[in-house]
């Protein structure tokens, strides 16, 4: 039980019959009928215990759009139930409007609406949903709360997503699909036709020429069903921030617009996240409709404040696949990142797969050396410049090993990444 606004108000018009009969006996008598007002209106509230309660909520959402959570309270009883409801949510839920004032007839049913603007990916857990009875006079209530599970799955934002129509329109003219051919050598084998001026010679077919009475010529295609595994490192590093953001936000955004881009072009996509152990792991192919597979498996993933192990790494890339891949490692070129074991990661795995390494850029960092005019910002200057050379230097060394090597702000990573996929695609070097 508790006292409401309304009862302390009644108790403070006590003061006008002190102040007419200014005796003790008054503000006794006073005192006992708020207490007797307060005894009764606590009786005539409904008990919280009568109500019926139900929550429902979406399974899923993506990073800031809207959601409802809906609580149904339903009175079976044959009093009049007024209630005030509270949906609670963890704040990064971004619930507003979670107050509700309800007057239930008896034998009815009331749906409470809360709008949920998540502002964290991950699996957000409702709290309990509490609820006060009033009674007729409203001067005290009956509070209870009640846990009625809900949880909402808080996906990546893929704010990249505005990037995919232009690259699968190039896609479909790299496999030959779109309304203009082009013309050129592929890696897969499509048909035979006639020779025709411009032909390059090579791509003749002497059996099928014996066999006909024209000069018969291979056609190609590019490859398809080729896999491409997508390793984010989840260490320390990915829980540096970029503006708003962290480095594993802008390797997630990477791996949804790279793995929706290459399932749609027929490939097979492995996502892993990992840094001393495997922290999410899906697979994705036959198109964009499984790419919510991999926003489901990242939505949860946090970087944790450890070390990589790369040995890991290179064994869980082996276990994912064991024929010729595209593996893009979303990591830091940092020299001290590469020298504690990325360049020997790099060392065994272009040996058998093609090799795409991709970091996020802080803006701040390059634009360092803008309107420099205070001895300290000369500093700064200086030092992201040398960084600067160090990191150009250490990416230099890994294209030497075979590797190749993405770097662009966090915000343009995903479609630098897609275009080189697209620029590997189309050399035929999958």
């Amino acid at each position: 039980m508790a006292l409401t606004g309304r009862a302390v108000l009644v108790l403070a018009f006590g003061v006008v019959p002190v102040m007419i009969w200014p005796a003790s006996l008054v503000v006794g008598l006073w005192t006992l009928l708020v207490i007797l007002l307060v005894a009764l209106d606590v009786l005539a509230a409904l008990s919280p215990k009568a109500l019926v309660l139900t929550r429902v909520s979406p399974s899923a959402v993506r990073l800031t759009q809207e959601a409802s959570s809906q609580v149904g309270v339903r009175n079976p009883s044959r009093r009049v139930a007024r209630v005030d409801v509270r949906d609670s949510w963890p704040p990064t839920a971004g619930a507003t409007g979670d107050r509700h004032r309800l007057v239930i007839p008896p034998g009815e049913a009331a749906t409470c609406v809360t709008c949920l603007t998540p502002t964290r990916r991950g699996v957000r857990t409702a709290g309990p949903v509490t609820v006060r009875s009033r009674g007729p006079l409203g001067l005290a209530y009956r509070q209870r709360s009640f846990e009625v599970p809900s949880s909402l799955r808080v996906l990546p934002a893929f704010r990249s997503r505005v990037h995919l129509p232009a690259r699968l329109a190039r896609l479909r003219d790299l496999d030959g699909t779109a309304i203009i051919q082009q013309r050129g050598q592929g890696t897969e084998f499509d048909s035979l036709r006639v020779y025709q001026d411009g032909d390059d010679v090579r791509s003749i077919d002497w059996r099928a020429t014996a066999r006909s009475s024209a000069v018969m010529v291979r056609t190609w295609r590019m490859e398809r069903d080729r896999r491409v595994v997508i390793v984010l490192d989840c260490s320390r590093w990915a829980a540096g921030r970029i503006g708003d953001e962290t480095r594993l936000d802008a390797a997630i955004e990477t791996a949804l617009l790279l793995g929706a881009l290459a399932s749609a072009g027929g490939d097979v996509v492995h996502v892993l996240a990992v840094d001393r152990a495997v922290r999410a792991r899906a697979s994705a192919s036959a198109g964009l409709t499984e790419l919510a597979r991999l926003s489901s498996a990242l939505a949860g993933v946090e970087p944790a404040l450890v070390e990589p192990d790369w040995s890991r790494v290179v064994a869980e890339i082996g276990r994912t696949v064991r024929q010729r891949a595209l593996v893009v490692l979303v990591t830091s070129t940092d020299p001290a990142v590469v020298e504690d074991g990325l360049a020997s990661v790099i060392s065994q795995l272009v040996g058998r797969h093609a090799v795409l390494i991709a970091t996020p850029r802080d803006p701040a960092e390059t634009d360092a050396g803008v309107g420099v005019a205070t001895p300290t910002e000369a500093y700064r200057a200086g030092a992201a410049s040398r960084r600067e050379l160090w990191t150009e230097a250490t990416e230099a060394a890994l294209r030497s090993l075979g590797a190749h090597t993405v770097a662009a702000p966090a915000g343009a990573l995903a479609p630098a990444v897609a275009d080189a996929y697209l620029t590997l695609k189309a050399g035929g070097q999958l």
